[in-house]
């Protein structure tokens, strides 16, 4: 509840005015903007109130991550991909089966547009979409569903929808103050590539056995002494990939199935999918030109990147500057990009920002600390520790604007590792369906109030919580028929998956609707930095000041977390005693925060 006077409101509305670019030139007609959701509940539509999306920063987003085959089917038609009559995309037909996990399910972009509603009533500003671009339809006995095995990088994938419903779901979007960004990958391409000395003469069989179905990977140490595998296309894919470039198979590593390691998670196949050399001229212009064509086509507002541990430095530096320059040579000025740097050290994260020259990261050491304190019980200094090593992220390009660690990329979990609320139902703790609800809050407030910015991970708002990562936590926000959804036990609902779960009154789906609110209402919590004021070795108060300054005016703000099972004093945060509660997660007194909550103070 909120608890502060009216001195507060009006120093805090005043601050808000003088610092925060969020509430300049909004329109009347966008003030008073309202949209109907399927309840017919009546909200207000949050995006509506905010800067303009061309002039809005990155750290005035709140992100909602989706893989749109699992959200909402507004278009039957599509859901077998392209026409079987279709030759050029023939592998771009099937892998429908809404029964299986590893299967396409038939959400679509048009199901997407219609949610939209939904979504900016949760307080969403920015949608990030897993890959769209045609991909290969089926390989190894499971489907493309999730958009990482491309054929095609200049159309989409049949099953989502047309080119045409990608433009007319962004125009939605925008015109209701709410950006999109895509994911893309330059790393690989689907498999097609095989090899003669694992798949026989023709590309279609298995020689190697040993590790299954692998073609153990090379090193260049074997390569240089005449150890190689020789590359083939089976008959008829020579012109699979789109552009035409990519089926020249010298562009390739060709050293076999990566094993994630040494040289190997550079330059291996990812589980058989082509690993593109980007040590090559060709191939880096060449995929600054896919990506450029991309953002001129679509002129989505960035691009989260995969894999980008797995790509050498050299081609980061080449890229990210080339595309961030074409966006804003189209009028996309504040055209921006995150990559997926799968590791929980903040100095290998930040090598890809302060040397890579990508904007920023996906916070996997943020998302390592949350587990260990709320899941595993750890002391809060174990954000103090994390915290410390921010200063790694500073940058200073003359190609790209600076940034620091206010622009990593917050998350609690995703499609790769699981859901956070798998992790705590996981837990060797036990905890209580109440304690996993009161644990899953707070996660996600650290999220939004710690500094970096926010994703929501599609279903968690509903309460989903899943059997584990990969296909396990990719569950549909639409009626589902795959029975290891289904029998779960979602978190704050009587409902399940077999269940359409888009609830706007879900406990989950309100509370991060809250969040946003205060994330854009005060600009501290968005750009203000950060300094840690308490931590300790064992459960319990977690305390950080954002200080934000614009033009001679300051906002300053005290965060304070309670990981632990009781209430604890804020005597032990200096000047805490002093400072106006704002807000309060759970009802109580002013000093002191309730078991697995937080509040939000302003100091004088």
């Amino acid at each position: 509840m909120k608890s502060f006077t009216n001195i507060s409101i009006v120093v805090s509305l005043v601050l808000t005015l003088l610092i925060s670019s969020s509430l300049k030139a909004i329109s009347q007609e966008q003030k008073t903007q309202r949209v109907a959701v399927q309840t017919n509940n009546q909200f207000i539509a949050k995006a509506a109130t905010l800067t303009p999306y061309q002039q809005r920063k990155f750290q005035d987003e709140v992100f909602y991550f989706v893989l749109p085959d699992r959200f909402y089917n507004a278009d039957p038609s599509n859901d077998l991909g392209a026409n079987v009559s279709d030759k050029k995309r023939a592998l771009s037909h099937g892998g429908l089966d809404k029964t299986h996990k590893g299967m396409y399910h038939g959400g679509d972009l048009v199901g997407l547009t219609e949610k939209l509603p939904y979504l900016d009533n949760m307080g969403i500003t920015a949608i990030w979409l897993t890959p769209i671009l045609r991909n290969r339809a089926m390989q190894s006995g499971t489907s493309g569903y999730h958009g990482y095995w491309i054929l095609d990088f200049t159309e989409i994938d049949p099953h989502l929808g047309s080119n045409t419903d990608l433009k007319h779901f962004i125009d939605q979007a925008h015109k209701r103050n709410i950006k999109v960004f895509f994911d893309i990958i330059t790393n690989h391409t689907a498999d097609v590539i095989k090899y003669k000395e694992c798949h026989g003469e023709d590309g279609l069989g298995w020689l190697i056995q040993e590790k299954g179905e692998d073609c153990p990977f090379k090193s260049v140490e074997q390569l240089v002494s005449g150890d190689t595998y020789t590359p083939v296309i089976p008959a008829g894919d020579e012109t699979l990939k789109v552009p035409a470039w990519l089926n020249d198979v010298s562009l390739y590593h060709n050293q076999g199935d990566s094993n994630w390691a040494g040289e190997s998670a550079i330059r291996g196949d990812f589980s058989g999918l082509d690993d593109l050399n980007t040590n090559r001229e060709t191939v880096v212009d060449g995929m600054i030109d896919i990506y450029k064509n991309i953002i001129t086509e679509f002129k989505p507002d960035g691009f989260r990147i995969d894999t980008v541990k797995h790509v050498n430095m050299a081609f980061w530096q080449a890229f990210s500057p080339a595309l961030i320059k074409h966006a804003k040579s189209l009028g996309i000025q504040n055209f921006f990009m995150y990559g997926e740097v799968y590791s929980f050290n903040p100095e290998e994260l930040s090598r890809f920002t302060t040397q890579g020259k990508i904007p920023s990261i996906l916070d996997f050491a943020l998302q390592g600390a949350i587990r260990s304190t709320l899941v595993d019980q750890k002391g809060t200094d174990e954000f103090a520790k994390l915290f410390a090593q921010d200063y790694f992220y500073q940058t200073a390009h003359n190609d790209i604007d600076n940034t620091d660690a206010n622009q990593l990329v917050n998350f609690t979990g995703n499609h790769d590792m699981g859901r956070f609320a798998h992790f705590l139902r996981e837990s060797k703790h036990n905890y209580s369906e109440q304690e996993q609800i009161k644990r899953n809050l707070l996660a996600h407030a650290m999220l939004y109030f710690s500094r970096g910015v926010p994703v929501i991970y599609y279903g968690d708002e509903q309460g989903f919580v899943g059997d584990g990562g990969d296909q396990a936590s990719r569950q549909d926000m639409m009626p589902s028929f795959v029975a290891s959804y289904n029998d779960d036990d979602l978190l704050a609902t009587d409902k399940t998956t077999a269940e359409d779960n888009f609830d706007v009154n879900h406990l989950f789906y309100n509370a991060f609707a809250k969040y946003a609110e205060l994330y854009q209402q005060y600009p501290a919590l968005r750009f203000g930095q950060q300094t840690t004021l308490y931590s300790k070795e064992k459960p319990g108060l977690f305390a950080i000041e954002r200080n934000y300054s614009l033009a001679g005016a300051q906002q300053k703000l005290m965060v304070i977390f309670n990981t632990a099972t009781t209430a604890q004093s804020i005597d032990v945060v200096d000047n805490a005693k002093e400072a106006t509660l704002l807000y309060q997660s759970t009802a109580g007194d002013k000093d002191n925060i309730a078991p697995l909550s937080f509040a939000i103070y302003q100091l004088d």
